[in-house]
C-alpha cells in the first residue's frame, strides 16, 4: 500500500529537507529561486499515505530535480562560512577572518533565469510581478533585510527600463488608482503592466507584517532577470547599454542618501535626458505599414480592416503630444507625468530652483500646456492652457487630444475611467462609459445633468396640460353618449318627433330587428372610436419572482448530482454579481441625487440674492 500514484507522487517539506539536507530558509531561498512551488493534490490522504493532518507536500520529481542544483551547494558553504568565521571571531584570529570575507561564496544566478525562461518572449511574459517589485523597492530606504545596494540597483534597472519604454514610444494605457499609477507597455507583441507607487515618505512599521527576507529573495532574483531583458532591449534601438547618464544626476553621496526628496528627484531627473545612440543617427522609428495585398490573400476582409485601423490608432498614439510643451508645477507628482509626456513625443520641465533635471523655465513662451494641481494662480500666461494632471491620461486612455475646458483650475472633474476593463462586461457600466463606446449618445452624461431641471418644469407643465386636455375629451365623450341615450336614434334624430301615424303605418318586427342590429353595431364602432383614459398596467413583483424561483429549481432538478456544486458556485457568483451592480447603481443614484439637491439650493440661493439686489436697488431709485 501507498507505494504508487499520488503518494508516490507528493514529498513532505520536512521529507524534502531532510532529503536536501538544508535548513528551512535555504530551501525556501532555493524553491524560491528555482521556481519551485507546494502543490494541492486531488485526494490529500491518499497523498500523505494516510495521514489525516494538513502538510506542505511538493512534487518528488521537483526535489529530485533540485538535487542536481549547483546553488545547493554553494548554499551548504554558506553553513561551513559561518562556522568558521564565528570559530575566528571567537578565537580573535583577524587575519584567518579576514582571508575567508575575501573568499566569501556568491550565488550565481544567470544559469536559473536562461532555464526558466528558455526564449525572450518568455520572459517578457513574466515581467508584470518583475516590474511591480522592483518599482516598489526602488522607493524603500536602508532597512535590515534591505540593503541600501539593493535598494539603488533597483532603482537603476527601472530607470533604464522607463528610457526604453520612451526611446521606444511603446506606452499604450495609463491610469491612476489608490494602490498606484498603472502603466500598460507592448513590447515585442505583449503586454506589460506594471504598478508605480505613489511617493509617500517612508514610515517603518512596528509590527512585522511583511516578510520582506522573503520579497529580498525575489528581488534578487528580478534584478538579473530584468538586467539581462534591458540589455536585450537596448541593443534592439540601438542605444548603448549601460546608459550614460549626466553627472549631476543619480550620484549616490551622503546628501543625496540622507534626504529622500532629493533621492527621489534624482530618479525623476534622470528620465529628462535623451540617450546616447550607437548607431549616431537619429531616426524617427514608426510602425511598418500593414502589406494589405498580402493580407488579403487571406479572405477575412473585416480582421484585415480593424488591424489596419489598430495600426493607424497605434501610430496618432505614439506621435499625441508631439510639438507640445509641458510645465509642471511644484505641487503636482512629477515622476507619472514625466514618463507620460516623454512617451508620447512631448517636453517637459519644472522649476529649476526646487528640482535638478529641468530643460526651460516657467517663463518660456512657448510653453503649450501648464499642469496645475491648485484653485488659482497669481501669474497667468495668456498662451498656455492650464489644465489639471487627469487630462494627459484621459487624453492617452481615448488616444487623442480631448478639449481642455473640462480640466481648467478649478473645474470639477469629469469621472475618470479604467482602461483596463472589458467594455462588454455583464456587469454596471457608468453612464460616461456607455458614452464614450457608444458614439451615437451624442448628448453626454453631464448635459443631461444640466438640463434635468429645465426638463423636468417643461414636464410638470405637459402634465397639467395633458390633464387638462384629458378631462376635456373626457367630458365631452361623456356628453355624447349622454346625448346618444337620450335621443336613441341611429341618424341623431328622435323618435317622439316623427309622426305617430307614419310609425303605426310601416312598423314591421324584421325593421326594428334589423335598425336595432344596426344601431348596435354603430354603438360598438363609436365606442372604439371614441377617446377613453388609459389604464396603467401594474407589474405584479411578487408574481415574477415567484415565476423565476420556480424556473431556477427546474434548472437545478435537471442538473445532475456530479455537476449541482459547480451549479450552485455558478449561481451564487451571478447573485454576487448583481448584488454588486445593485449596490454600484443605488450608490449612483444617491450621488445624482445629492448633487441635483445642491444645485437647486444653489439656484434659489443665487435668484433670492438677485432679488434681493433688485430691491436694494430699486430703494435707492426712489
Amino acid at each position: 500500500q501507498y507505494e504508487s500514484g499520488e503518494a508516490t507522487q507528493y514529498i513532505s517539506r520536512r521529507a524534502a529537507l531532510r532529503k536536501l539536507q538544508l535548513s528551512l530558509n535555504d530551501f525556501r531561498r532555493l524553491c524560491i529561486l528555482k521556481g519551485v512551488y507546494p502543490r494541492e493534490p486531488k485526494h490529500r490522504r491518499r497523498a500523505q499515505k494516510g495521514s489525516s493532518e494538513i502538510k506542505v507536500l511538493y512534487h518528488t520529481k521537483d526535489i529530485r530535480f533540485l538535487l542536481h542544483e549547483s546553488i545547493v551547494w554553494t548554499l551548504r558553504d554558506y553553513k561551513i562560512f559561518a562556522k568558521k568565521s564565528s570559530r575566528d571571531r571567537a578565537i580573535k584570529d583577524f587575519r584567518n577572518l579576514k582571508r575567508r570575507l575575501a573568499l566569501f561564496p556568491e550565488i550565481k544566478l544567470d544559469h536559473i533565469v536562461k532555464e526558466r525562461y528558455p526564449t525572450f518572449i518568455d520572459a517578457l511574459k513574466d515581467l508584470d510581478d518583475c516590474l511591480t517589485l522592483l518599482f516598489l523597492f526602488s522607493t524603500f530606504p536602508s532597512l535590515h533585510l534591505i540593503p541600501r545596494e539593493q535598494s539603488n540597483l533597483c532603482r537603476r534597472l527601472t530607470i533604464e527600463f522607463l528610457h526604453y519604454v520612451i526611446a521606444s514610444k511603446s506606452l499604450r494605457k495609463v491610469f491612476i488608482s489608490i494602490k498606484g499609477y498603472y502603466f500598460q507597455a507592448e513590447i515585442k507583441g505583449q503586454k506589460v503592466t506594471w504598478i508605480v507607487p505613489h511617493y509617500y515618505p517612508f514610515k517603518p512599521q512596528s509590527r512585522q507584517e511583511v516578510d520582506f527576507k522573503v520579497m529580498s529573495i525575489f528581488v534578487e532574483f528580478y534584478t538579473i532577470m530584468l538586467g539581462f531583458t534591458n540589455f536585450r532591449l537596448f541593443h534592439g534601438l540601438n542605444l548603448a547599454y549601460p546608459p550614460q547618464f549626466p553627472s549631476s544626476v543619480l550620484q549616490d553621496n551622503e546628501d543625496t542618501l540622507k534626504d529622500e526628496a532629493s533621492f527621489v528627484s534624482d530618479r525623476i531627473a534622470a528620465l529628462n535626458f535623451e540617450l546616447l545612440r550607437t548607431d549616431k543617427v537619429q531616426e524617427d522609428e514608426e510602425e511598418l505599414d500593414i502589406d494589405m495585398e498580402l493580407l488579403e490573400q487571406d479572405g477575412d476582409s473585416k480582421r484585415i480592416i480593424k488591424m489596419k485601423q489598430e495600426a493607424q490608432e497605434v501610430a496618432r498614439l505614439r506621435t499625441l503630444f508631439k510639438g507640445l510643451k509641458f510645465f509642471i508645477n511644484r505641487e503636482v507628482p512629477r515622476e507619472p507625468l514625466v514618463i507620460i509626456i516623454r512617451s508620447f513625443g512631448g517636453k517637459v520641465s519644472w522649476d529649476s530652483s526646487i528640482y535638478p533635471g529641468s530643460t526651460y523655465d516657467e517663463s518660456d513662451e512657448t510653453i503649450t500646456h501648464q499642469i496645475v494641481d491648485r484653485p488659482s494662480l497669481a501669474t497667468q500666461y495668456i498662451s498656455r492652457d492650464y489644465i489639471q494632471p487627469q487630462w494627459l491620461f484621459d487624453c492617452v486612455n481615448q488616444r487623442q487630444l480631448l478639449p481642455t475646458n473640462k480640466y481648467f483650475l478649478g473645474e470639477k472633474l469629469p469621472p475618470h475611467l479604467s482602461p483596463f476593463v472589458d467594455s462588454k462586461r455583464d456587469t454596471y457600466i457608468p453612464p460616461e462609459e456607455k458614452a464614450l463606446l457608444d458614439p451615437s449618445l451624442i448628448e453626454t452624461h453631464e448635459q443631461s445633468d444640466d438640463e434635468s431641471e429645465d426638463e423636468a418644469e417643461k414636464e410638470e407643465e405637459e402634465t397639467v396640460e395633458q390633464e387638462l386636455l384629458d378631462a376635456q375629451l373626457q367630458l365631452a365623450y361623456q356628453e355624447e353618449t349622454a346625448e346618444y341615450k337620450k335621443y336613441g336614434g341611429v341618424d341623431g334624430v328622435n323618435e317622439d318627433e316623427e309622426d305617430p301615424e307614419e310609425d303605426e303605418e310601416d312598423d314591421d318586427d324584421d325593421e326594428e330587428d334589423e335598425l336595432d342590429e344596426k344601431a348596435k353595431r354603430l354603438q360598438q364602432e363609436k365606442q372604439k372610436m371614441s377617446v377613453q383614459s388609459g389604464k396603467v398596467h401594474k407589474v405584479n413583483k411578487r408574481q415574477v419572482h415567484k415565476a423565476e424561483v420556480d424556473e431556477h429549481r427546474l434548472q437545478a432538478r435537471m442538473v445532475k448530482p456530479r455537476h449541482r456544486n459547480l451549479f450552485r458556485k455558478l449561481i451564487r457568483e451571478k447573485q454576487s454579481k448583481e448584488k454588486e451592480e445593485w449596490l454600484l447603481r443605488k450608490k449612483r443614484r444617491t450621488i445624482e441625487a445629492g448633487e441635483k439637491e445642491a444645485r437647486k439650493t444653489a439656484k434659489r440661493e443665487a435668484r433670492k440674492e438677485a432679488a434681493a439686489a433688485a430691491a436694494k436697488a430699486a430703494k435707492l431709485g426712489k
